[in-house]
């Protein structure tokens, strides 16, 4: 088995605006995914306004330097994302395919192989 990173994109102003219906909506897609991914999931998580994040790079005097998010003039983030175990790329793809934000404007999913280095 492949794990898989589903990434789920999107607009940050969109998402913070969302009417209760449209949340709703997508909160009942995922349950549904849950239910069909089943125990293929590895793992999951919503993450936090991106004005919560930090960003650690651009090492100064061999102290990495802090910067507070937004890291991007854009709008679009990743706001949430799963992992998963699949057969193959298409099982992956099939799945992915079930989430709401696949179907919304401002919205999308991505979905990449991570890279088996062997442990376990």
């Amino acid at each position: 088995m492949t794990r898989f990173l589903i990434l789920i994109h999107g607009d940050e102003s969109r998402w913070d605006s969302m009417s209760t219906a449209e949340r709703d909506q997508i909160d009942a897609a995922h349950r549904v995914f849950a239910e069909r991914a089943g125990e293929s999931v590895v793992a999951a998580g919503q993450l936090e306004s991106s004005s919560r994040a930090a960003r650690l790079g651009d090492i100064a005097d061999g102290v990495p330097v802090l910067t507070d998010g937004p890291f991007t003039e854009s709008g679009e983030v990743i706001g949430g994302f799963y992992v998963v175990q699949a057969p193959d790329r298409d099982t992956a793809i099939d799945l992915a395919a079930g989430l709401a934000e696949v179907a919304h404007d401002h919205s999308w999913v991505e979905v990449w192989p991570l890279v088996d280095h062997g442990e376990g």
